[in-house]
């Protein structure tokens, strides 16, 4: 085992040790605070059927991590069955540990199933917001409906996060997010043109992830969402460093372990998360699993993926560096069948997912567009130009996973992405060359929501790629927002809510295009 890779599984170990040690740690009671304590709001997250995680962070000034100190703090927690906290049905205190940057995590047991909650946090004379939760339907029940809205990539300098305030407007029954919560580095420096673009201000420590955490968090609109409704989480490549794949960055840094341990503390630290129990095989320890699978009754399940923990390598990088690049034929390491996006033992894990699914209806919320996306037409097999940090990079694995779908068939199976900033709605085939094929079926339909706020290419161009990609049905790049779904036992209906102006905090916002998956017909159907 490599010294980096031992000094990760150690600095891992000794996350799970903090965590446990926050229930039993003595910390500080105090009666007044000086400053306000959760000026990074609190949230929920994780749901099930009798639980649901409850966080915070003590920080009285998001832009000073030291404005905390280096005591740790006892934190009071209230659970109630009503707004005005009259029916309380759990409560208790927990230890704020500097070690943890004085997050708190609160795993609330033993609740009733299909039931909304309410939570807040007490330190000292100080009181948090009260925040609305919930939790999941239970096993056997069939609920008539579930309305969740989800979103990816909030660049913290290229907008506002009006997207989140009308997300809290809607007050679904659930957040999914699907990655890229922060950005590692800064505004682009512009400052010697044509030179190329410069990144600045990157994270690169434990200490910088968690400043930019504090930074994103701040904001009221993020907030608002995280306070409505439990959010679902997984993590893109921005939560730790662009394009990075498995133990590997762009820029081939020796000791990027180190550096993905601390992005994935903060992470943590920042999260509404269950962590994870070490397995009793140390050389088979999974870092830091976050995909998870997430049931709302006999209505619908959630297989919440990672695809960037356990991928193989990007494929043809350029020399000297790792990340992506946009390949032709050439580039036959692609087509590589023992490539995978998820690592072999997450794929087992998906596959045995759809063959025990019970529920009606199967999303896949994972990162990227999954639909074939070729930047150029195809006129014969061999044909097109692909980027390689999608699943355009990784074709045998793509494969591999819809072979799957075919295998167990699991009821309507849709797939939810974000990551390349545009909507998209697609139907997705065995074979995405042979469109018109009567022996190549839909096998499923994708979703794909546009950013935050995160720049994108010009619709012309997006246009093209609709036009040279038959399987795509809708393309949209020049809007930011998010996604609606409500989903019932016979049908999801899709809104695509697109801003009217990124950069102002008060903008309105339209649905742009809605779409309906009927149940036992696979498929995108445009609606209105």
């Amino acid at each position: 085992m490599s010294l980096h890779r031992r000094s990760f599984l150690l600095q891992s170990a000794r996350l799970l040790s903090l965590a446990a040690l926050s229930s039993a740690f003595p910390g500080i009671a105090i009666a007044r605070t000086n400053a306000y304590p959760f000026s990074l709001g609190i949230a929920s997250g994780s749901p099930r059927a009798d639980s649901v995680v409850l966080w915070t962070r003590i920080l009285p000034d998001p832009l000073n991590a030291l404005s905390a100190g280096t005591q740790a703090f006892t934190v009071q927690w209230e659970m109630t069955e009503d707004e005005a906290f009259r029916r309380i049905v759990a409560k208790g205190s927990t230890t704020a540990l500097p070690e943890l940057a004085h997050s708190v995590h609160i795993d609330v047991t033993g609740l009733r199933p299909d039931r909304w909650y309410w939570y807040r946090f007490m330190l000292g004379d100080a009181v948090s917001p009260v925040g609305r939760t919930r939790t999941a339907p239970a096993a056997e029940s069939m609920p008539g409906s579930l309305r969740f809205a989800f979103a990816s990539c909030q660049h913290w300098e290229y907008g506002e996060y009006a997207a989140h305030r009308h997300i809290a407007a809607e007050a679904p029954d659930l957040v999914a997010f699907l990655g890229d919560y922060i950005y590692e580095w800064g505004p682009y420096d512009l400052t010697h043109p044509p030179a190329p673009r410069r990144r600045i201000n990157e994270c690169l420590s434990l200490a910088d992830y968690r400043a930019r955490y504090a930074q994103y968090k701040s904001d009221p609109h993020l907030q608002a969402s995280h306070l409505v409704a439990p959010w679902i989480v997984t993590w893109d490549d921005h939560e730790v460093a662009n394009d990075y794949g498995s133990d590997r960055d762009e820029r081939l840094d020796p000791n990027f372990l180190t550096r993905r341990a601390g992005a994935y503390q903060a992470f943590y630290e920042h999260m509404p998360v269950r962590l994870p129990a070490l397995p009793n095989d140390p050389t088979r320890f999974a870092q830091m699993r976050i995909f998870d699978r997430y049931d709302w009754g006999r209505l619908a399940q959630f297989h919440v993926l990672d695809d960037r923990q356990y991928r193989t390598y990007h494929a043809c990088h350029h020399p000297g560096r790792g990340g992506s690049a946009s390949v032709t034929a050439s580039c036959t390491e692609r087509m590589d069948p023992a490539r995978t996006l998820l690592g072999l033992e997450q794929e087992a894990w998906l596959a045995e997912g759809f063959a025990k699914s019970r529920t009606r209806w199967n999303f896949i919320a994972q990162q990227t567009l999954m639909a074939q996306a070729s930047q150029v037409p195809i006129a014969k097999e061999g044909d097109g130009r692909f980027w390689t940090d999608g699943w355009d990079g990784y074709p045998a694995a793509r494969q591999r996973l819809f072979d799957s779908m075919l295998k167990h068939r699991p009821a309507n199976p849709v797939v939810l992405s974000g990551d390349v900033h545009a909507f998209y709605a697609s139907d997705l085939k065995p074979d995405f060359n042979r469109p018109d094929s009567a022996d190549n079926p839909v096998i499923a339909a994708e979703f794909c929501g546009t950013s935050v706020t995160s720049s994108s290419r010009p619709q012309s161009r997006t246009d093209q790629y609709v036009a040279q990609n038959p399987h795509m049905k809708y393309g949209r790049s020049d809007r930011r927002g998010f996604v609606m779904m409500e989903v019932t036992p016979a049908r999801t209906q899709v809104r695509f809510q697109g801003l009217d102006d990124v950069r102002n905090a008060d903008s309105g916002i339209s649905t742009i295009a809605r779409f309906v998956v009927e149940d036992g017909r696979p498929g995108v159907i445009k609606a209105g």
